[in-house]
C-alpha cells in the first residue's frame, strides 16, 4: 500500500464521517462547520487525483460558500441557539424509507454497469495522473466562457440569477422580523 492509497482512505473516511456528522447534528453551526470539512475533503482527493483546477474550484467555490452560510446562519438565525426541529416517527419512518429506495437505486446503477469486470482487471485501482494532452486551460476558459454550443456561458447565468433570487429572498424573509 503507497501513500497515495493512504491518503485516499484517510480522505474518504474523513469525507464519509463529516457527510454522515452533517445530517446527524442538531446545531446548524456544526452541521455548517461539517459540511465544511466534507468539501475539503472532496477538494484533497482532487489534488491526489491531479485535478488540481477542479481542487481549486472546490476549495474556493463550495468551501468559499460554507462562509457566506456561516454569515447567513448567524445574522438571519439566532446562531447556535437554533435548534434543528424534533424528529417524529413519521419523519424517521419516511428517512428510512428514502434511504432504502436510493441504496437500491445506487446498487442497480452499480450491478447495471460493468464496474466489477473493471475492477477485476489488473491495474484499474492505480490513481495516476489525468492525461495533459486532453484540454489545456484555454480551452477550458474558452468553452466556459463561450455561448455557442458546447459552451456553459447560458447555465451560469442562470445559476448566477437563481443564487441572486435566493439572496434576496432571504434578506426579504429576514427583514420582516
Amino acid at each position: 500500500m503507497d501513500s497515495f492509497n493512504i491518503m485516499f482512505i484517510v480522505l474518504a473516511v474523513i469525507i464519509a464521517s463529516c457527510s454522515v456528522l452533517t445530517v446527524v447534528s442538531r446545531s446548524i453551526m456544526r452541521s455548517a462547520t461539517y459540511l465544511f470539512f466534507t468539501l475539503l475533503g472532496t477538494a484533497g482527493l482532487y489534488f491526489l487525483m491531479g485535478y488540481t483546477f477542479l481542487g481549486a474550484v472546490q476549495v474556493m467555490v463550495y468551501a468559499g460558500g460554507i462562509i457566506v452560510l456561516y454569515v447567513f446562519a448567524i445574522l438571519l438565525t439566532r446562531g447556535t441557539q437554533d435548534k434543528l426541529s424534533e424528529n417524529t416517527k413519521n419523519k424517521i419512518v419516511m428517512s428510512a424509507l428514502l434511504s432504502l429506495v436510493g441504496l437500491g437505486i445506487f446498487v442497480y446503477i452499480i450491478l447495471k454497469q460493468n464496474f466489477m469486470e473493471l475492477l477485476s482487471q489488473p491495474g484499474n485501482l492505480a490513481l495516476t495522473a489525468p492525461d495533459e494532452s486532453v484540454m489545456t486551460m484555454s480551452q477550458i476558459g474558452q468553452n466556459m466562457l463561450s455561448s455557442a454550443e458546447g459552451g456553459y456561458i447560458l447555465p451560469f447565468e442562470a445559476v448566477s440569477v437563481l443564487l441572486l433570487a435566493c439572496i434576496v429572498g432571504s434578506l426579504l424573509i429576514a427583514r420582516k422580523r
